[in-house]
């Protein structure tokens, strides 16, 4: 036995095929558009990144120069003894 089908079932079926490739290609274009965002967000964030790493290791060198200055005056006070 064969299966063909039906003038009579083709609309509908062609009609259901339709509906679900334009939900699909909605989704596929929120997918698009969410993915341009991460990616434009993930730039920015890594920017932000380099930024506080940049600033972390300034403050770094600050506290280091400020410690040794410290020191330094600390050796310098006379003890009482």
């Amino acid at each position: 036995m064969r299966y063909t089908l039906t003038t009579q079932d083709f609309p509908q079926y062609i009609g259901r095929m339709d509906a679900e490739l334009k939900a699909l290609e909605e989704r596929i274009g929120l997918l698009i558009s969410l993915t341009e965002r991460l990616r434009t967000e993930n730039g920015d964030l890594r920017q932000q990144v380099a930024t506080a790493q940049t600033e972390n290791r300034q403050l770094r060198e600050k506290v280091d120069a400020a410690r040794d200055r410290l020191a330094s005056l600390l050796e310098r006070i006379p003890e009482d003894g």
